[in-house]
């Protein structure tokens, strides 16, 4: 009797909750911007909501999206079950918000988010390949024990959304690693040019990476391109 009763009053719950955030959304009109939506969020997880009804609709509404990820993850405090709750809900319909999520899980065990990496960067859907990669675009890259792991993650792939993140990652070990990225790029790195082309222009608009390493870098795009046309 008492599951029972608990099980109507969550159910109330929801309703309420759901109820709430519509009105709010609707008052924020056509022409809202994110710093809206993020107002809602403060409030939503200081009255500690559950907005797990906002599931089914938040490849529907992008607003519903970023509402249901951030009010839940600002709830979790442990970073193995925030990474849980994302490998859970791998809902994602744009770069944006799925480049949105780093920050949840950049205190994870590396061998842990390699594990979770090693499965997304293979998955058919290109968002959830792209969240493979720039999960590590963090904090997560930059022990130089895990530079090795990191590049075996990259392969190569036709879209243009993983391209880029694969780009992004590339630059930023770069940052860190530059000799090490360097050598890779000239004796171990396989992928196509496109990709790699895309690496090497991240590289140089990177402003935390010197000139004389742009330089070096940009020198390679006419070795990568011929090693490819031989490919």
């Amino acid at each position: 009797m008492e599951k029972l009763e608990e099980h109507k009053n969550m159910e109330l719950d929801n309703q309420l909750n759901k109820q709430v955030i519509g009105e709010d959304i609707k008052n924020l009109g056509e022409n809202y911007k994110t710093a809206d939506v993020d107002r809602l969020i403060r409030r939503y997880v200081k009255e500690k909501c559950d907005v797990s009804f906002l599931r089914e609709d938040i490849l529907k509404e992008q607003q519903y999206h970023r509402i249901y990820f951030y009010v839940s993850l600002k709830q979790i405090k442990d970073v193995n079950d925030r990474m849980e709750f994302i490998n859970h809900n791998l809902l994602f319909s744009d770069w944006w918000h799925t480049d949105q999520l780093i920050k949840y899980v950049d205190t994870l065990p590396f061998e842990t988010a390699l594990t979770y990496a090693e499965k997304y960067v293979m998955d058919d859907d290109l968002f959830i390949r792209r969240w493979g990669y720039v999960m590590f675009i963090s904090k997560l890259c930059r022990d130089k024990e895990h530079l090795k792991d990191i590049l075996a993650l990259l392969h190569d792939d036709n879209e243009h959304y993983v391209i880029m993140a694969e780009a992004w990652l590339m630059a930023e070990l770069a940052i860190f690693f530059p000799d090490e990225m360097l050598a890779w790029f000239q004796n171990e790195n396989t992928l196509k040019y496109n990709i790699n082309s895309k690496a090497i222009q991240k590289i140089s608009d990177s402003y935390r990476i010197s000139n004389e390493y742009k330089k070096q870098f940009k020198e390679l795009r006419e070795y990568l391109k011929n090693r490819a046309g031989n490919d």
